[in-house]
């Protein structure tokens, strides 16, 4: 029996609340617990899976809303292998190199299976741009790209799930005015998962959604975008989904740039993510979590503003005016390192002038 989308979400969002309490179970019961250590906020035993609740909800809404009548087998059996990857790595720990790969192999089922990929792009001045191969290896890297950033993020109570909540709510309006109702009905049902799993997430947390619950939502958050881009694209079509990816982009980034600046491998872990910061800045971890949350609302309202602009020269300005926020966000938490402060030197300067 299939319902309307006010009912699935409400469905799938009963259904995660009632899901989640025996993965707790679960996880405790076969031990895969998150041992608190010194790069981590929690200091007890946590019980980890909690992407498994959001699954098996996800799995709830596929059949009520009617979404197995659509031709997604590709989209599927990535999503399968991706949950499948989480739960190995949540259960006995994984190389990131394994994850890596096994993630280039979901993404080329996606690519080659589904056959969606971005084939053009659209530049102002310059029309058409065909990308040929290279609109395969763009697709590949946007969805292990954004599958990993998400995962990266994962690190305080209630920070992904809420993050994604709002990343997918944001490609829902989208897909809302734009007439995209098999986008939409996916976006409900991912939401109202993420939301009754983010009831027992949510500071202070009584599970971790683990890698099974971060790989999951990067996943989906990367095949629900490329869904609305599906083969050609403008150029600020292309930027609007990755300023509604704002937080999870922007942190994952400046990671990589800290890890090379510091001389360290991409994959080393640290304890200087976005969330890290304004922790070490004084705020407390329900009012951190709550502060990224205003950046990502903030970032998606910008990609709703940018996607109604009309003019290039206001899509231009908005788009500036993010990169100088987001780089004085970047100099205030020492998110490179506390010595770089390039835009906060030159505007002192300038005071020192007018002065």
């Amino acid at each position: 029996m299939e319902f309307s989308l006010p009912w699935v979400f409400l469905i799938v969002f009963v259904s995660a609340l009632i899901i989640t309490p025996f993965i707790i179970w679960l996880a405790l019961k076969v031990g895969v617990v998150d041992h608190p250590d010194e790069r981590k906020v929690h200091t007890r035993l946590m019980p980890r899976l909690g992407g498994l609740a959001i699954f098996l909800a996800i799995v709830v809404g596929y059949f009520v809303s009617g979404l197995y009548h659509e031709q997604m087998n590709s989209i599927i059996l990535g999503l399968i292998v991706i949950v499948g990857l989480g739960v190995v790595d949540d259960m006995y720990g994984l190389t990131a190199r394994f994850k890596f790969l096994v993630e280039i192999g979901v993404a080329c089922i996606i690519v080659f299976g589904s056959g969606l990929v971005i084939h053009f792009v659209t530049l102002p001045y310059f029309g058409k741009i065909e990308l040929g191969f290279f609109g395969y290896i763009l697709t590949i890297v946007w969805i292990v790209g954004i599958t990993n950033a998400i995962n990266l993020i994962d690190g305080l109570d209630g920070l992904s799930a809420g993050v994604s909540a709002i990343v997918l709510s944001t490609i829902g309006v989208l897909a809302f005015f734009g007439g995209k109702i098999m986008i939409l009905t996916m976006v409900v049902v991912s939401v109202a998962a993420i939301l009754g799993f983010l009831v027992y997430n949510f500071y202070p947390a009584k599970i971790f959604m683990g890698d099974t619950g971060s790989l999951l939502l990067g996943y989906l958050i990367a095949v629900i975008s490329l869904l609305g881009l599906y083969k050609s694209v403008t150029l600020f079509s292309f930027i609007v989904p990755i300023m509604i990816l704002g937080v999870p982009i922007f942190d994952t980034l400046f990671a990589i740039i800290r890890r090379a600046v510091n001389r360290k491998p991409i994959s080393a872990p640290d304890k200087s993510h976005i969330h890290h910061r304004l922790l070490a800045l004084g705020f407390e971890h329900r009012t951190t979590v709550i502060l990224i949350y205003i950046f990502s609302f903030m970032f998606s309202a910008s990609a709703l503003l940018l996607s109604g602009s009309s003019t290039l020269l206001g899509s231009f300005v908005l788009i500036v005016a993010i990169i100088l926020f987001l780089e004085f966000i970047v100099e205030l938490t020492g998110l490179v390192s506390t010595r770089y402060r390039p835009l906060m030197k030159f505007v002192g300067k300038l005071r020192r002038k007018k002065g």
